[in-house]
């Protein structure tokens, strides 16, 4: 099959697209490739020789000035944008795949520096301050005596925090395993509704099986794409406040699984070594499929192609299988973890499971959801992405446990649910971002392979009646789940983030605390509040906590809410920057007091026999669960079982989005919001 041309193929030719502005720099001594210096303050990295540095923009005064490699270019700035350039990186980079660049990864992550363990007196006090609003005056003082006896020369918190420390110098990232373990693999609720967060994307125009299927070709050739970015070693770096960012994530959500343990799960991934995985999974009418997406000679199939072979897949689907075996990953991860032995015990099933398993990622071609008015249809979206409605519509259209499953229905609505343990949402939303992008691109006339294309593979199960009998009971519990979960989206037209960034309020500030005050109305008390923050600057870092509740909030809604209301105690995010500064970050309270376990010990590790584990850092203290066991829960993040959740989604725009999710079995409520 001829090669596609790629849309920037003219930048691989040294030829910089029309409207780019090219930069070049002084040579730096030492500079490995003689070429430009890295944002000027530096030689060049080893892992990208002979490549310039370019400038552009999008025309919009609002937006940052951005440097890209030759990797991205977009659109020259104008001349008042040119004359304000500062040298920051941008934060996300539209990115292209050009020819592979072997290391590059692994160069730019031993670059990173590793994560810091926390002073122990600083986390103490802090943690001290993070109670104060939450906590009555008596249980203050006695958690203040604990703290003292805790922080004693030569007691168990200084033992602990050696044993951190000593662990922080023989690991790339003292948290990042613990952290994997305990905050998911090791977390035992079902990972639909409890963890795996659902994206909606724009609602397409087709509604039909032709539209359903061009679209899902369309969709999968932009995967693809976005994987050879991956392959290649191509993906710009990502940058934030100046700082590069761990990519580790985005090597990890293509062609990984999560397979069910009794006691904590475990993440497979295919993506590395000599067999990479070559198929997608093809879910349709609750039957599975593999499919190729390469050509014999390596090339990705086209659209049309694509189309082709998810037409044999649709015409060899035609009836609804009554055993919709994906429905077992619904269940309470204790119970699939048996059900999942007893349906690998089959050599057949076995197959069809590790099939599923190595796929690049999911499809699921889903049928029309029932028709509703337009009020309601955000909210009935959203479910469907979030679990898919149920044993009686799509939820036996999936499988839970793989990272990324795309969902097109016939209707037009279409989206994403991931499976969280193995990435964050960033790198995800980049995923998405370039997926719907591509599938705007007009098609392009692509000369076809003339072999013709093997018929997809249906995956095949062969039903016990134990199987059948665990898949009856996973459609119980998660009927009784989806029953017991109302899902609400709601639109603010009145304004958006361009108000309080007119104020010069952070938005982020402003909505978290119209979320301290919404709280402090319904129930006279202020919250713990989890509000998730990324530890990416860092090799192998994921994320930690900003406490939102401080005294200083508790002292804003108490004044909102006063009959006097000069006595308000702040304006503007400067006042509000303590509490943020004093529980977030690699200096957060959170992840070093949390470390292990919230409510168990864990095993500090081998080199430091005798000790009882970094939970009992947080366990000796009393009221650690009212502060990591939050009633306010920002970006959907597990943990244990919570009251409420506050989940944050940001986009671009002059409105609010705002959805809430209130299970009636009192288990948690989750109310986003998106700034649009």
């Amino acid at each position: 099959m001829a090669g596609r041309a790629s849309p920037y193929s003219r930048m691989a030719a040294g030829r910089p697209r029309p409207g780019a502005v090219e930069r070049r720099r002084p040579v730096r001594p030492g500079c490995p490739c003689d070429g430009p210096g890295v944002r000027g303050v530096g030689p060049c990295s080893p892992g990208w020789p002979g490549l310039r540095t370019l400038s552009g923009g999008r025309g919009d005064p609002d937006r940052p000035r951005e440097r890209f490699t030759v990797f991205s270019v977009l659109p020259a700035m104008d001349r008042k944008q040119k004359q304000a350039e500062k040298a920051r990186p941008c934060g996300l980079l539209k990115p292209t795949a050009l020819d592979k660049i072997p290391g590059r990864f692994q160069l730019h992550q031993e670059a990173l520096p590793h994560l810091p363990v926390p002073p122990l007196q600083q986390t103490l006090d802090r943690y001290l301050l993070a109670l104060q609003p939450i906590i009555s005056p008596e249980e203050l003082s006695h958690t203040q005596e604990l703290v003292a006896e805790f922080r004693k020369p030569g007691g168990v918190g200084e033992r602990l925090q050696k044993g951190l420390e000593r662990r922080a110098r023989k690991t790339e990232n003292w948290l990042s395993d613990w952290w994997l373990k305990t905050a998911y693999l090791e977390y035992r609720l079902p990972v639909v509704v409890h963890s795996s967060p659902g994206v909606v994307l724009p609602k397409q125009d087709f509604l039909d099986r032709q539209g359903q299927l061009r679209f899902a070709a369309k969709l999968i050739e932009g995967i693809l794409d976005f994987k050879s970015m991956i392959d290649n070693e191509t993906l710009p770096v990502e940058y934030m406040g100046g700082k590069p960012l761990c990519m580790n994530q985005y090597y990890q959500i293509l062609s990984s699984c999560r397979i069910p343990g009794p006691k904590r799960d475990s993440i497979v991934n295919y993506a590395k070594g000599k067999k990479q995985s070559r198929h997608i999974t093809v879910v349709h009418n609750f039957q599975f499929f593999e499919l190729d997406v390469y050509n014999s000679d390596g090339s990705p199939l086209t659209a049309d192609q694509l189309f082709i072979q998810l037409e044999k897949i649709w015409n060899t689907s035609l009836q609804t299988n009554k055993e919709p075996i994906g429905i077992l990953t619904t269940n309470h991860r204790n119970s699939w973890a048996k059900a999942y032995n007893n349906l690998l015990k089959d050599k057949t099933n076995k197959e069809s499971v590790r099939a599923i398993e190595k796929s690049i990622c999911t499809v699921c071609l889903d049928a029309p959801m029932p028709r509703v008015s337009e009020d309601i249809y955000k909210s009935r979206v959203a479910a469907q992405m979030l679990h898919g409605g149920g044993s009686r519509l799509n939820s036996g259209n999936r499988w839970f446990d793989k990272t990324l499953q795309f969902i097109i229905a016939e209707d037009g609505s279409c989206g994403l649910v991931y499976e969280h343990a193995p990435s964050e949402g960033p790198p995800i939303v980049s995923l998405l971002d370039h997926v719907v992008e591509f599938t705007k691109k007009p098609e392009e006339v692509v000369k076809s392979s003339m072999v013709p294309l093997p018929m997809p593979k249906k995956l095949r199960f062969n039903i016990t009646p134990e199987i059948k009998n665990d898949i009856e009971k996973a459609k119980q519990n998660l009927n009784i789940m989806v029953e017991d979960l109302d899902i609400k989206v709601m639109v603010f037209h009145q304004f958006g983030k361009g108000f309080p960034k007119s104020e010069k309020i952070s938005p982020d500030a402003f909505i978290q605390l119209a979320l301290q005050l919404a709280y402090f109305r319904m129930y006279g008390h202020a919250c713990a509040t989890y509000e998730s923050a990324s530890l990416r600057m860092f090799r192998l870092g994921r994320t930690d906590t900003i406490r939102s509740t401080s005294v200083d909030s508790l002292k804003f809604v108490q004044s909102m809410d006063s009959p006097d209301k000069s006595i308000c105690v702040f304006s503007g995010p400067g006042e509000s920057r303590p509490a943020e500064e004093s529980h977030t970050g690699p200096q957060g309270i959170h992840r070093h007091g949390h470390t292990g376990q919230c409510n168990r010990p864990a095993p500090l590790g081998a080199e430091a026999p005798g000790n009882r584990g970094p939970g009992e850092h947080a366990r000796a203290l009393h009221g650690h669960s009212l502060c990591c066991c939050n009633a306010l829960q920002s970006l959907n993040q597990p943990g244990p079982s919570q009251d409420r959740l506050c989940d944050v989604f940001w986009s671009r725009g002059s409105r609010w989005l705002w959805s809430l999710l209130q299970p009636y079995g009192g288990t948690h409520q989750l109310c986003s919001f998106s700034l649009q």
